[in-house]
């Protein structure tokens, strides 16, 4: 089992940069694919970025070129760097491994609310 902790959340005018962090318990955390999610009011949740065990990177249409997912399997942690937010990035944002690589879900976590307003 892998627990994960979602931070860095907050509050940011349009154009401003946050960065997310996701900490995972547990020793298998380096053999994951992992993936940043998020899930608008009224709006299903949606991959955003992913990272494979190798440091592979993919990211939705709507973030690509703004943000960045990166680990530190030394850590545990799983990061996205948020620049250039707009108003359309607002969401709760989670964490969980990749099921594009065979993975199933575990338990979310309680992610962390990214609010993007003047």
């Amino acid at each position: 089992q892998m627990q994960l902790v979602e931070s860095g959340g907050g509050l940011v005018q349009p154009g401003g940069s946050l960065r997310l962090s996701c900490a995972a318990s547990g020793s298998i955390f380096s053999s994951k694919s992992m993936a940043w999610y998020r899930q608008a009011p009224g709006k299903q949740r949606e991959l955003v970025a992913g990272i494979t065990r190798g440091g592979s990177t993919d990211y939705a249409d709507s973030v690509k070129g703004r943000f960045t997912i990166s680990r530190d399997n030394a850590k545990n942690t799983v990061y996205l760097q948020m620049n250039s937010l707009k108003p359309e990035d607002t969401a709760v944002y989670y964490c969980n491994v990749d099921p594009r690589y065979g993975s199933s879900w575990y338990i979310w976590g309680q992610g962390t609310q990214v609010t993007v307003s003047s």
